[in-house]
């Protein structure tokens, strides 16, 4: 028996107004699920309104507008199936790695909406990001997930990345699996 798998037309693109709807559904969608964070959004989920989050997304573009602090440049994607312009996912691309992003944040990070997951979209996401990552001239990515994450790990296996080693976050005592990904 042959199967066929048929992923619907998806486009990744930078946050904008045009999406705020949808937006706005993501993160209440979020805030409904409990332990919940959308990894890979910026800090979606703190901001009052998608124009105060879409703003601070681009500021982290350009060094010349990065917020004070260790931050290093970024861009942010949200995943949009077209034929519903629903958001599906948010992914953040950080092009170089400070210390604590060295260690435990790596390069990408992401979150899938709960009501959309296992469907494939995280996987695709991570595929059209690294895109993106060698459009930036990246040869090698660090991607993490929470060691307990095992959605998080097989996307990134499905990507082609390799263990390297656990690291432990004491902070937050959790412990961080870390994976490498050759472009």
């Amino acid at each position: 028996m042959l199967l066929l798998y048929y992923m619907e037309e998806l486009i990744l693109v930078k946050p904008s107004m045009e999406y705020a709807k949808t937006i706005k559904a993501y993160i209440k969608e979020f805030k409904k699920a409990k332990n919940e964070r959308a990894s890979g959004g910026s800090g979606l989920e703190k901001y009052r309104s998608p124009r105060e989050w879409i703003n601070s997304c681009s500021q982290y573009e350009k060094k010349e507008t990065l917020p004070k602090g260790d931050y290093v440049t970024a861009d942010q994607y949200i995943l949009i199936r077209p034929a519903d312009k629903k958001m599906l996912g948010a992914i953040n691309f950080r092009h170089s790695l400070n210390k604590y992003l060295a260690e435990f944040g790596g390069h990408i990070g992401y979150s899938v909406c709960p009501s959309e997951r296992r469907k494939g979209y995280a996987k695709e996401m991570l595929r059209m990001c690294l895109d993106k990552c060698r459009e930036k001239g990246l040869k090698e990515i660090l991607i993490t997930c929470v060691k307990e994450n095992e959605a998080s790990r097989r996307t990134m296996l499905s990507a082609g990345a390799v263990y390297e080693r656990t690291t432990h976050l004491e902070s937050e005592n959790k412990d961080f699996e870390r994976y490498w990904i050759t472009l």
